[in-house]
């Protein structure tokens, strides 16, 4: 017969703190409908080659409408699933109110992250970033992949992120490189 795994004796607050450490951190990707590309995969992916990707650390995902929803479902995915970081991925159209709404998204998912204390990163890509399907497809997966890693390195490696403070590092595009003061 089995041990027993606790007996009168068990300090219980040092098994609950067992088990939440051995809890895995959780990771959100909220990506859209709209959007021409599909954002979430690419930041799925990139996640998923992470070190401590299923150990460490879990992805949860989820799909909504539009960009204006992504605020909510950040929320949501912080206080009702615990998610440690959100990345929220969106493809704002070309046409003036798109731009408007992008920028009224914008606000709501910085409300989000002020009233959940959470950090939710904003990934857009504007439909106009490019006429080139073929470069604007390159820029949805290289922001959508880049802003997943980053969101792996505020958890987990900060000094990533800080190693490369000043250096004109850009998702999407070619990097813009640092400025001297000569």
């Amino acid at each position: 017969m089995p041990p027993a795994l606790y007996n009168e004796w068990t300090d219980w607050s040092l098994v609950a703190k067992k088990k939440k450490s051995e809890r895995k951190i959780t990771i959100g990707v909220v990506d859209t409908m709209f959007a021409r590309y599909d954002m979430g995969a690419a930041a799925l992916a990139e996640l998923a080659e992470c070190p401590g990707y299923g150990t460490t650390f879990n992805v949860i995902t989820e799909t909504v409408p539009g960009f204006k929803d992504l605020a909510v479902a950040a929320k949501n995915m912080i206080e009702k699933r615990d998610a440690k970081i959100v990345v929220v991925l969106g493809m704002p159209g070309s046409a003036p109110i798109d731009k408007q709404c992008a920028h009224e998204a914008s606000m709501g998912i910085m409300q989000a992250q002020l009233m959940t204390s959470t950090p939710i990163l904003e990934v857009f890509v504007h439909e106009d970033e490019s006429d080139d399907p073929v470069i604007l497809a390159s820029v949805f997966e290289n922001r959508s992949r880049s802003h997943a890693r980053n969101a792996y390195w505020m958890l987990f490696e900060p000094e990533q992120l800080s190693s490369r403070a000043g250096h004109g590092i850009r998702q999407g595009f070619g990097d813009a490189g640092p400025l001297s003061a000569s």
